[in-house]
């Protein structure tokens, strides 16, 4: 994929979301989505990655970015512990499995996992979403 088409496919995902294209903006989402391929990170590897590409973002605006691209429907913020979010920009509904000795998250496959039930929202509330992670450590 060419420069241009990417440029593209990053600011028509910016737009989808309603967001203004800014540069710290252009810069977070070329390198989440520029590409096509859908990832999961954290700020710190995000911010990370940055460096990489010489085009240095605070971590205080990566954290606000990313935030700003989940209250768009971007990307969504998977909690994996209460010290570890992953943002995933594949925002379909589906269970990830973290892998406990790299510290990793990688998509499961859906077709696997069945939830038969759920409790009752409680009144005036209703269900946004289930996250299903699935913890793996060696045996």
């Amino acid at each position: 994929m060419d420069a241009v088409q990417q440029q593209d496919r990053v600011t028509a995902w910016l737009a989808r979301g309603g967001l203004r294209p800014t540069r710290q903006r252009l810069t977070l989402a070329t390198l989440l989505v520029g590409d096509g391929e859908n990832r999961h990170v954290t700020a710190e590897s995000l911010y990370a990655l940055t460096t990489g590409a010489g085009d240095r973002v605070s971590l205080a605006t990566v954290y606000n970015t990313l935030r700003a691209f989940c209250t768009a429907g971007l990307i969504n913020e998977v909690v994996v512990d209460g010290a570890r979010s992953y943002f995933d920009t594949r925002v379909d509904d589906h269970p990830h499995f973290y892998w406990e000795d790299s510290h990793t998250l990688t998509d499961a496959p859906a077709d696997e996992v069945r939830i038969t039930g759920l409790p009752d929202a409680p009144a005036g509330m209703q269900v946004a979403r289930v996250d299903v992670v699935i913890r793996l450590k060696r045996a």
